[in-house]
């Protein structure tokens, strides 16, 4: 049985102007949201932080159903996205919606449905 639906997306050559804006981040949570039908839970939290390579924004946006969290790297102009829940939502919508938002030039994307391990 399913519990929850996982997307799972590692995004490279991204515009480097849209990882670097905070406000441009708040938009794309806000339209990924309204995109898979789900409702967020208060605001997206968005944090600069990290060093070297690894220094970027932070985005975690809960969602009634669990949560969408992102790492922007500004380094490799590259983002980590996960989006979780419970509720089923299409999984290209969220390709759709980092390609309007960053315009990578690659994404590979896993997917899988979640479920709890059965207990013998």
């Amino acid at each position: 049985m399913s519990w929850g639906y996982h997307s799972i997306l590692n995004i490279a050559g991204c515009n480097p102007r849209s990882i670097r804006c905070s406000k441009h981040i708040k938009l794309f949570s806000k339209e990924l949201v309204k995109r898979i039908d789900m409702k967020s839970y208060g605001n997206p939290k968005i944090v600069m932080f990290g060093t070297g390579n690894k220094k970027g924004y932070t985005l975690i946006q809960l969602i009634e159903t669990s949560n969408i969290s992102a790492h922007f790297c500004e380094e490799d102009n590259a983002i980590f996205l996960d989006v979780f829940s419970c509720k089923q939502y299409n999984k290209d919508d969220v390709g759709d919606v980092v390609n309007e938002y960053f315009k990578p030039k690659l994404i590979y994307t896993n997917y899988f449905e979640r479920s709890i391990p059965q207990l013998q």
